[in-house]
C-alpha cells in the first residue's frame, strides 16, 4: 500500500519538486498551499506524514502543527527557511516531530522520511500484540497508543508517548537525554538533547497534576531522566 505524504508550502516550485520526487518513489501526495488548506486535508484524509512549511499565509505553520495535535498524533517535519535553534524549538513545542532547513537537499528529505517511517513501522509491529503497562492511577496501552490517568485519555504526542512508554516499560532506569534522544528520534536524527528537555517538559504538563513537582517522569540531576514506579 502506498505511502501517503501531505506537502504544505506556498512556494508552488518547491512543492512540485518534492512531489514530483516522492512519486517517483512511489508515495501519494497531496499538496496544500497555505494554512486552513492544510488542516482541511489533515482532517478530511490520513496521510503517514506531513512536511510543513513554518511561513505559510492564512494560518502559520506552527499553528498548523498545534491545531493537528489536538486530532491527529501523524508525524510532521516542518520546513523552516531559518536555521535558527527558536525556530526549531518551537517547532518541537507544537509537537512537530522533526525539522529540515532549507535550501535542502530532496534527498535529505526522502531520507528523513523513510527513516522516520520506518520507526513508526518498527514500533507497531513491537506493539502488535496487546501490551497494558500500568503505575498508580496510571495506564498505558501500548497497542492503541494511548495514556491515560485515572481512567481519563491524556492526549499525547506521538514522541511524548514513546518516551513515556519506554521510561515506564524501564521504571527507575535513569536514561540520558542522549540515550533518549537516540532510543527514540533515532541515531539518524540531527538534532540536539534540548529536543528531549523540550518533551519532557511538554510531557510532564499533561501528565503532573503539579509539573514542578513531579510524580512520575523524574530528573536526576547531571545524569538524565526516570520513571519512578
Amino acid at each position: 500500500m502506498a505511502r501517503r505524504v501531505l506537502v504544505v508550502d506556498d512556494e508552488k516550485l518547491i512543492v512540485k519538486g518534492i512531489r514530483f520526487s516522492l512519486e517517483q518513489d512511489g508515495m501519494e501526495v497531496d499538496c496544500a498551499y497555505d494554512g486552513e488548506e492544510a488542516l482541511e486535508y489533515a482532517k478530511n484524509q490520513s496521510y503517514d506524514i506531513i512536511l510543513l512549511d513554518v511561513m505559510l499565509p492564512k494560518l502559520g505553520g506552527f499553528e498548523v502543527c498545534q491545531q493537528i495535535r489536538e486530532f491527529s498524533n501523524v508525524p510532521v517535519v516542518m520546513l523552516t527557511a531559518r536555521g535558527e535553534d527558536m525556530d526549531k524549538i518551537l517547532g518541537l513545542e507544537y509537537g512537530a516531530d522533526d525539522y529540515i532547513t532549507k535550501p535542502f537537499n530532496i534527498l535529505e528529505v526522502k531520507a528523513r522520511i523513510k527513516a522516520i517511517m520506518r520507526r513508526v513501522e518498527s514500533r507497531k509491529a513491537e506493539e502488535s500484540h496487546s501490551r497494558i503497562i500500568e503505575s498508580g492511577d496510571m495506564r498505558l496501552d501500548c497497542e492503541g497508543r494511548r495514556a491515560y490517568i485515572a481512567d481519563k485519555e491524556v492526549g499525547l504526542t506521538a514522541k511524548e508517548f514513546e518516551v513515556l512508554e519506554l521510561l515506564m516499560t524501564n521504571p527507575n532506569k535513569v536514561y540520558s537525554r542522549e540515550s533518549l534522544l537516540k532510543l527514540v528520534w533515532g541515531t539518524d536524527y540531527p538534532g540536539d538533547a534540548r529536543t528531549v528537555d523540550v518533551h519532557i517538559r511538554r510531557l510532564r504538563e499533561k501528565i503532573e497534576s503539579n509539573p514542578s513537582e513531579p510524580r512520575y517522569v523524574h530528573t536526576k540531576w547531571g545524569v538524565g531522566y526516570y520513571f519512578l514506579n
